[in-house]
């Protein structure tokens, strides 16, 4: 197997269409090398505690154009078929109990299905990925031990461990996500198109 490294954060929206861009690749070659690691990167690592209203952010972020700002994100999510619902969002959440919930889940061979949850809960649901009940569910559904994770969201655990990891990568030099690296050694930057993770295969298994 080859690692695969993901830098995410799971308010980021082209994170989302990159997962499922490399996903397609990923079914198109089931006899891939990739072993996926998700590792941390905060867009917002100041945001408050219980995040901020999303329209508030936006017009921070983009100013008033807010269609404009995101059409290459619904055009890109469309060509996928992947469905968004943006007007959904109404929290701007703070991420780091949900990256944290990323790394527990990773310890029970769980974290693409924890990163999956946290998309869909924040993109197509709208819901806030920063509240612990939201959280719990999505720990729920892919067969976390809801007990146990609820004593670690209530005990802050591994909170300083995502902090450092955030910090370690843009030491790092990564600046925006999602940031791919392969094999520890060659960096993917950004949402790519199916057909670039294809190729890559290829390349890798010496079929190119």
């Amino acid at each position: 197997m080859i690692a695969l490294e993901i830098y995410s954060d799971p308010v980021c929206p082209w994170c989302y269409i990159g997962k499922i861009a490399l996903e397609r690749a990923m079914e198109a070659r089931p006899d891939h090398p990739f072993a996926v690691t998700w590792h941390p990167f905060m867009l917002n690592p100041d945001m408050p505690a219980d995040g901020m209203d999303r329209q508030d952010y936006l017009e921070m972020k983009f100013g008033a154009d807010l269609v404009t700002a995101y059409r290459p994100v619904v055009e890109r999510a469309e060509a996928l078929g992947l469905e968004l619902n943006l007007p959904a969002i109404a929290r701007q959440p703070n991420t780091l109990a949900a990256h944290a919930l990323i790394h527990w889940a990773g310890l029970e061979g769980k974290q693409n299905a924890a990163v999956s949850g946290l998309f869909r809960a924040y993109f197509q649901q709208g819901r806030d990925i920063g509240a612990r009940d939201v959280l719990l569910d999505i720990a729920k559904s892919i067969g976390m031990d809801v007990d146990l994770t609820a004593r670690l969201l209530d005990a802050g655990a591994d909170r300083d461990a995502v902090v450092q990891a955030d910090r370690t990568a843009r030491a790092r030099g990564i600046e925006g996500v999602p940031f791919f690296v392969v094999a520890g050694q060659h960096a993917v930057p950004g949402a790519q198109q199916p057909e670039l993770w294809v190729q890559v295969i290829d390349e890798l298994a010496g079929r190119a």
